[in-house]
C-alpha cells in the first residue's frame, strides 16, 4: 500500500515498475496495478469511486456551458469562481482526502460509506444552494447553503480526526495534518463569505481579501501540498526524494503561520504583515515542493498528468509573488481587492484546474478496478494528446494574463475551454465503460 502511494523503494533497489501502481487506500500493493485493480473491483470500491467521480465532473462540465452563456449572466464570474472551488474542487478534496487518509494511515476503507455519502450530499445541496442564490440575489438562501457546506466540512473534519486518532503511528500521518489544517481554513472562511452575502459596507473589500486567501491557500493549497508528498512521486512511479516526510513537516507549521498572519493583515490592513505572512505561506510551499523537484530531476514528467501537476506547481508559486507585488503595491484594501482579480486566474486556471484534471487523470484509472487491461486502457484514453492539451492550456493562460486586446482575450479564453473539454468526454467516457 505504501509503495502505492509513491513510498520509496530501499535504498539501491530498483525504480518502481513503470506499469500502472494501485492508489486504493487500505489494499497491499502488489507488483503491479492487477491485483489492486481487480481488488477494487470486487469489493464495491470500485462502484463508489465511479459515482463520486461524476460529481466534479459536473461542475467542471457546467463551467463550460457558463463559458458560452456568460454574456447572459451578469454574476457569471462569481459563479464560475464557486462553481470550480466550491462545486467541483471540494468535492475532490472530499472525496480523494478520506480516501488519502486511509491509506496512509493504513486503515481500511469501509464496506458502507454512508457517512461519507451523508456529507457528499450535505455539500452538494448547500453548493446548489449558494450557486442559486448567488445568481437570482437571493443572499438568505445563500446563508443557509453556506451552513451545509460548513456541517459537511465539520463533519469531515471530525471523521478525518477520528480516524488519525485510532491509527497506528505511520509514516505519512502528516499528510492527514495537511488535511484537517485545511479544514480548519475552510470552516473559518465559509462564515466571512455567508456574510458577505448579507452586509454589503466598507469593510467588504477587507473580507474578500480574507475569504479568498484563506479558502484558497488554505483549503485548497494545503490539501494539495500534503497530497503530493505521496502523489507526485506515484505519479512519476519514481522513489520519494529523501527528506520529503521531513520537509512536509516542516513547512505545515510555516504554512499556518503564514496563512494566519496574512489574514489578519488583511482584515486589520496592515500591508507589511499580510506581505510577511504571505512570504511566510511562499516559503512553505518552496519547502514542501523542492523533493518533489528532486524527484522530476531523475524521472521527469513524462505523461499529461505529471506535466500538469509540475506546471500547476509553477504557476502556484508565480501567483504568490504576483499576491505579494498587489498587496505591498496597494493604497488600501479596496485598490487589493480590485487588483486581486489579476491573481485569481493564475490560481484558478493555472494552479487549482490543472491540479485537479491532472489528479483525476491519474487516479481514476485505477480506482476503478477490472484488472490490468482496463486501467491500462483508461490511463491511455485521459493522457492521450497530453503534450498538447498541457501546452495549449499554459500557452493560452501566459497570453491571457498579458495585457493583450479583447480578441485575443476571448480567443485564448475558447482554447483553455476546448482543453477542459478534451478532458471531460474522455472522463465521462471512463466512467461509463467502468459501470458497463
Amino acid at each position: 500500500m505504501a509503495r502505492a502511494l509513491g513510498d520509496p523503494a530501499p535504498t539501491g533497489a530498483a525504480p518502481v515498475p513503470t506499469g500502472p501502481t494501485p492508489a486504493e487506500p487500505g489494499t497491499p500493493a502488489p507488483a503491479g496495478g492487477a491485483a489492486a485493480a481487480a481488488t477494487a473491483a470486487g469489493t464495491g470500491r470500485a462502484g463508489w469511486h465511479r459515482r463520486v467521480a461524476a460529481l466534479p465532473l459536473a461542475y467542471l462540465a457546467a463551467l463550460v456551458v457558463l463559458g458560452f452563456v456568460h454574456p447572459f449572466l451578469p454574476t457569471w464570474r462569481w459563479a464560475a469562481i464557486h462553481l470550480l472551488l466550491l462545486g467541483a474542487v471540494s468535492n475532490a478534496i472530499l472525496v480523494w482526502s478520506a480516501h488519502f487518509a486511509a491509506a496512509v494511515l493504513r486503515a481500511p476503507a469501509p464496506d458502507r460509506r454512508r457517512a461519507q455519502a451523508a456529507r457528499l450530499v450535505t455539500l452538494n445541496v448547500g453548493v446548489l444552494a449558494v450557486l442559486v442564490a448567488g445568481t437570482v440575489d437571493r443572499p438568505w438562501l445563500g446563508v443557509g447553503g453556506a451552513a451545509l457546506v460548513f456541517a459537511a466540512v465539520a463533519a469531515h473534519f471530525v471523521g478525518l480526526a477520528r480516524r488519525l486518532r485510532r491509527a497506528l503511528p505511520a509514516r505519512f500521518t502528516v499528510t492527514v495534518h495537511y488535511y484537517l489544517a485545511a479544514a480548519v481554513a475552510l470552516l473559518v472562511g465559509v462564515p466571512v463569505g455567508a456574510w458577505m452575502l448579507v452586509v454589503d459596507d466598507a469593510l467588504r473589500p477587507r473580507l474578500v481579501l480574507f475569504h479568498a486567501h484563506v479558502n484558497l491557500l488554505g483549503w485548497v493549497t494545503l490539501t494539495v501540498l500534503g497530497t503530493l508528498l505521496t502523489l507526485w512521486p506515484t505519479v512519476l512511479r519514481a522513489r520519494m526524494a529523501d527528506g520529503a516526510v521531513r520537509a512536509a513537516i516542516v513547512a505545515l507549521p510555516l504554512a499556518v503561520t503564514g496563512l494566519a498572519l496574512l489574514g489578519v493583515g488583511v482584515l486589520a490592513w496592515w500591508r507589511v504583515v499580510a506581505a510577511a505572512g504571505l512570504a511566510l505561506f511562499t516559503l512553505a510551499a518552496l519547502v514542501a515542493l523542492r523533493p518533489a523537484l528532486a524527484v522530476a530531476r531523475v524521472r521527469p514528467p513524462n505523461a499529461f498528468a505529471g506535466w500538469s501537476l509540475a506546471a500547476a506547481s509553477g504557476w502556484l508559486l508565480a501567483a504568490l509573488g504576483m499576491d505579494a507585488a498587489t498587496l505591498l503595491s496597494a493604497d488600501g484594501p479596496a485598490t487589493a481587492a480590485d487588483r486581486f482579480h489579476a491573481v485569481l486566474l493564475p490560481l484558478l486556471v493555472g494552479f487549482v484546474a490543472q491540479v485537479l484534471v491532472g489528479s483525476l487523470s491519474h487516479l481514476l484509472p485505477m480506482v476503478l478496478g477490472g484488472g490490468p487491461g482496463p486501467v491500462r486502457r483508461r490511463t491511455d484514453l485521459l493522457q492521450r494528446h497530453g503534450a498538447q492539451r498541457v501546452a495549449t492550456a499554459n500557452a493560452a493562460l501566459v497570453v491571457f494574463v498579458l495585457p493583450t486586446p479583447p480578441f485575443v482575450r476571448i480567443t485564448t479564453a475558447l482554447l483553455i475551454l476546448v482543453v477542459l473539454v478534451q478532458f471531460l468526454v474522455p472522463a465521462a467516457r471512463v466512467l461509463l465503460t467502468a459501470r458497463r
